[in-house]
């Protein structure tokens, strides 16, 4: 079943952040804009309204007292240019200003009667936004109707929408930036602990998280230094128990050697019983002996490295020579380049001799040893040991680096004699010196032990 990918909290808080602000801001610009264009369209009507009276009282006015001079009257009403001015006077038509169809006026403002008050109303006539106003002259079937246009009016409501819509729009992207921030400081703590969690699963037992002035974080950053520091005293302790167990061990290992070599030398000479008991003695006790080096290598693999015992060191040259400690240089494959890192001799020369011993004793043996720079980044050099067994299970591949593990596969990969510390050790030898160290399939079948150290640069 295939995991869910959820988005990270810093952009699930930048998201809130954008959201809350744009239903805020847009609630606010959608109840501004229809207060606004409310107000000013009621301004506008009342406007018209107020005007198409006074003219209708002009008009009854100029048709009581000077009949000629109607037409004069109706040129010079409307307050503004494209004013259209229509009177309906004993059925017929008069209009000055824009030609207008009175077929084409809405039925509100024609059907006016007698004692009816002015009519206005927002409409479109013949193409065109206007404040259409009416009122009766007090004689039956008369009226006056009055279209102003609203050009203006309706620019503003233009402007307006744009300007609500644009700071809407810049108002979210400013709340989602402002998420974004906050999350990053709020969770400044939280990346703070995980770098110093990964640096402790790493080996670096001296990391520490700094403690704030904060009283919410200050008790998780003094419990976690606590918590590391606790931790690197008993590995510390661990480690010396381990150094004392194997130095107290040496004498008495070097005791049943001597005896073990002299029941050897004497080995025809003894009965059969005890030529069994011989045979069985010698390789648990060559195992034993590895044991404890291994350990005692352990116990100083755990301690700092020594920047006093830091050399410059050519990994190629390095390889050569165990391999022809081993006799395995038929194996070796040295690609050109620079291959010198900054290292500890001693420990670089016991992660290639561990490399080789593990091939041999759980691979079927090395089959190559391939030294140069790392194909997917020229800052790193790549040592890679590649052996004839069956390969790694995947879900082994982590857990054969832990100290006394050998992996599901040990059985079938040779005689299982190993204390199961050399690839511990190769790790921990690995990783002081800032490098990695994992294992994969080899092209063709078997496993590819793979290490990577940074490579030494020219002030080293």
């Amino acid at each position: 079943m295939t995991a869910r990918r959820t988005a990270s909290l810093r952009v699930r808080v930048a998201i809130s952040f954008g959201l809350v602000t744009l239903v805020v801001c847009g609630a606010l610009s959608v109840a501004t804009w229809f207060l606004t264009t409310s107000y000013a369209t009621a301004q506008r009507e009342n406007a018209v309204r107020a005007r198409v009276s006074a003219d209708a009282a002009l008009v009854v006015g100029t048709r009581q007292y000077r009949p000629g001079g109607l037409p004069d009257l109706l040129a010079g009403l409307g307050g503004e240019p494209d004013t259209t001015v229509l009177l309906r006077s004993a059925g017929t038509w008069t209009s000055s200003g824009p030609a207008v169809a009175p077929t084409s006026l809405p039925r509100g403002l024609t059907g006016l009667g007698p004692g009816d008050p002015p009519a206005v109303m927002r409409s479109e006539v013949d193409g065109r936004a206007v404040m259409a106003g009416a009122a009766a002259l007090g004689t039956g079937g008369d009226v006056l109707v009055e279209l102003a246009p609203i050009r203006e009016l309706e620019g503003t409501r233009r402007f307006l929408a744009l300007l609500l819509v644009g700071g809407t729009a810049a108002a979210t992207a400013a709340g989602a930036a402002l998420g974004a921030w906050t999350a990053r400081r709020s969770l400044r703590p939280l990346h703070e602990l995980t770098a110093a969690a990964s640096l402790v699963a790493r080996g670096d037992l001296d990391a520490r998280l700094p403690v704030r002035a904060d009283p919410e974080l200050a008790g998780l950053a003094t419990t976690f230094n606590r918590t590391v520091e606790d931790l690197g005293d008993r590995v510390r302790r661990d480690a010396r128990f381990a150094g004392d167990v194997s130095h107290e061990l040496r004498s008495p290992l070097t005791t049943l050697l001597g005896a073990t070599d002299v029941l050897r030398r004497r080995y025809d000479d003894l009965p059969p019983a005890a030529r069994e008991a011989v045979d069985l003695l010698g390789p648990d006790l060559d195992r034993f002996v590895d044991t404890v080096d291994d350990l005692l290598e352990i116990s100083r693999m755990d301690q700092p490295v020594d920047e006093r015992d830091l050399d410059r060191v050519d990994l190629a040259a390095l390889t050569r020579a165990v391999a022809r400690r081993q006799g395995l240089e038929e194996f070796l494959d040295l690609v050109p380049g620079t291959t010198h890192v900054v290292a500890d001799r001693r420990r670089l020369d016991a992660v290639v001799t561990n490399l080789c011993t593990n091939a041999a004793r759980h691979g079927g043996g090395v089959v190559r040893l391939g030294v140069g720079p790392a194909p997917d980044d020229p800052g790193l050099v790549r040592l890679e040991v590649d052996d004839a067994g069956p390969g790694v299970a995947a879900e082994d591949r982590a857990e054969i680096f832990e100290r006394f593990a050998r992996g599901s596969t040990a059985g079938r990969r040779g005689a299982g004699t190993g204390s199961g510390l050399g690839l511990a050790l190769v790790s921990g030898h690995v990783r002081r010196h800032g490098g990695r160290a994992w294992v994969t399939d080899r092209p063709g079948g078997g496993a590819r032990f793979v290490v990577e150290l940074p490579e030494a640069r020219d002030d080293d």
